[in-house]
């Protein structure tokens, strides 16, 4: 498999090959917000950069944050019943 390039335009195929992941995944990442994606002529195009900024440590360490921050958030809901 290639490189990622920043300033190219990916189809969606494609980020999914690249990211390795399945077609609803990537359908909720685009409703989420989580990968950023234009359409055109009715099918979405994403640009190189995205891809990377999904995958980059910094990311996945704003994603773990998220999850503690929910976790704690749960366990003192837990914790009052």
């Amino acid at each position: 498999m290639d490189e990622i390039q920043p300033n190219k335009v990916y189809t969606t195929e494609e980020a999914r090959d690249f990211l390795k992941i399945s077609e609803s995944t990537i359908k909720r990442h685009f409703k989420k917000g989580i990968l950023r994606a234009n359409k055109i002529g009715g099918r979405y195009r994403i640009l190189g950069r995205e891809l990377l900024r999904l995958v980059s440590p910094e990311v996945e360490n704003k994603a773990i944050g998220v999850y503690q921050q929910f976790k704690q958030k749960a366990k003192r809901k837990i914790e009052k019943w």
